[in-house]
């Protein structure tokens, strides 16, 4: 089974990602994480498939974790998700080969990272 973890501090973000990958993916399991320590816990303690992460979170921000993780899991897929649209965030996320998606997210922003991801974890 494939399992998403979503990470962002704000519980009702965490919420409207979680239902637009159910109706992209509804067979695939999520978890949730509210900052970047608790994401790596979680990475760290079970299979993690693929990661959405936001850039603005206390502690770590959202780069910082996508780069971590990146280290930890070369392959993962992981996309960095802000409405913070800067020229600067773009290029650090495509750098560390991260998918940008913009807030508020909807299904439509998420299909090709979803697409993406499921035709990669398939593969596997």
């Amino acid at each position: 089974m494939t399992v998403v973890l979503i990470v962002d501090d704000s519980k009702l973000a965490r919420i409207v990602v979680s239902r637009a990958i159910t109706a992209l993916q509804p067979e695939w399991n999520k978890i949730e994480a509210s900052n970047a320590d608790a994401a790596l816990s979680l990475v760290g303690s079970q299979e993690v498939d693929l990661v959405l992460v936001d850039y603005n979170m206390p502690g770590k921000n959202g780069l910082e974790l996508a780069r971590e993780l990146r280290t930890l899991r070369p392959k993962m897929p992981v996309a960095l998700i802000t409405a913070n649209v800067q020229d600067e965030i773009l290029a650090a996320a495509r750098a560390i080969d991260a998918v940008f998606i913009a807030k508020p997210v909807t299904e439509d922003a998420l299909r090709p990272f979803v697409g993406t991801a499921a035709q990669l974890l398939e593969g596997r």
